[in-house]
C-alpha cells in the first residue's frame, strides 16, 4: 500500500513540476516561439505532463539501485545519475516512437541538435536528465517518506490528488480524440505531424483572425476547423 502511494504521489507531482519546466523552457528558450508567448506544453489541456510523472518515478525505482561495487563515492553517484539519464532517455525514445508510428504525430523535434536519433532524443537532454536526475537524488528522494507522511495524514490534500487523477482522465479522452482527427489526417496524407509547429501555426493564424487566443485549448478555433490549419500547415 505504501508503495502504492509513494507512486501515486511522484506522478502526480512530477507530472505537474514537468509541466512547469517545460512551460518556462518553451517562453523563454524555445526555438518554436520566436514571439515569446505563454504556451501550454505537451499534447494535453491540463497543466501536467505524464512523460515527467513516469520520468520521476523510473528516477524513484532507480535510486535504489546498488552501485557500491564502485569503490569511489564520488564516482558512484556520477555512474548512478548518468544510469537514470540513459533509462529516461530510452522512455523518452520509446514515447516518441509510439506517438510517431501510432498517432503519426511527432510531440517533440531534436532532429536539428547534434547526436540525435531521429529527432526523438539527443546528447544535450540526455545531460538534462543526468542533471535533474542528480536534483532529484540529493533534494527529493531522502524527503519522499517524509511527504508520503503528511500525504496520508491531510485528507483534504488527498482529494486534490484523487481530483487530479480524475481530470487527467477526462483530458485523455478529449485530447485523444483531438489526436485520432490529426492521425487519420495523416495517414491520409502519408505525413508526419508536427505538433509544436501546429500550434504555432494555429496560434498565428488565430491572432491574424483578431480571435481570442485560448492558453488551456491551443488546438482551438473560433472561425476555422481543425483541418483546414493541418491542410494550411502541410503546404507551409
Amino acid at each position: 500500500m505504501k508503495f502504492f502511494l509513494v507512486i501515486t504521489f511522484l506522478f502526480f507531482a512530477g507530472s505537474l513540476i514537468g509541466w512547469g519546466i517545460e512551460l518556462i523552457f518553451r517562453r523563454f528558450f524555445s526555438k518554436n516561439n520566436p514571439e515569446r508567448k505563454w504556451i501550454n506544453p505537451g499534447f494535453l489541456t491540463g497543466p501536467y505532463l505524464p512523460l515527467y510523472g513516469f520520468s520521476l518515478v523510473i528516477l524513484f525505482l532507480l535510486s535504489y539501485i546498488d552501485v557500491s561495487f564502485i569503490s569511489n563515492p564520488h564516482l558512484q553517484k556520477v555512474v548512478l545519475f548518468a544510469l537514470m539519464a540513459l533509462c529516461i532517455t530510452f522512455f523518452e525514445y520509446i514515447a516518441g516512437m509510439i506517438f510517431i508510428v501510432g498517432m503519426k504525430i511527432r510531440l517533440w523535434d531534436y532532429s536539428k541538435n547534434w547526436g540525435n536519433i531521429k529527432g526523438i532524443v539527443c546528447p544535450q537532454f540526455t545531460f538534462y536528465w543526468w542533471l535533474l536526475s542528480a536534483i532529484y537524488y540529493f533534494l527529493i528522494h531522502p524527503k519522499i517518506l517524509e511527504w508520503l507522511f503528511w500525504f496520508t495524514n491531510h485528507i483534504g490534500f488527498s482529494f486534490v490528488v484523487g481530483f487530479f487523477y480524475g481530470v487527467l482522465c477526462v483530458d485523455l479522452i478529449y485530447s485523444l480524440h483531438i489526436m485520432t482527427k490529426i492521425r487519420q489526417f495523416a495517414r491520409e496524407n502519408k505525413v508526419i505531424v508536427q505538433l509544436a509547429e501546429l500550434q504555432q501555426h494555429i496560434r498565428i493564424k488565430n491572432e491574424e483572425n483578431k480571435e481570442k487566443l485560448h492558453f488551456w485549448l491551443a488546438m482551438k478555433s473560433e472561425k476555422n476547423p481543425l483541418l483546414e490549419y493541418l491542410r494550411e500547415n502541410m503546404k507551409k
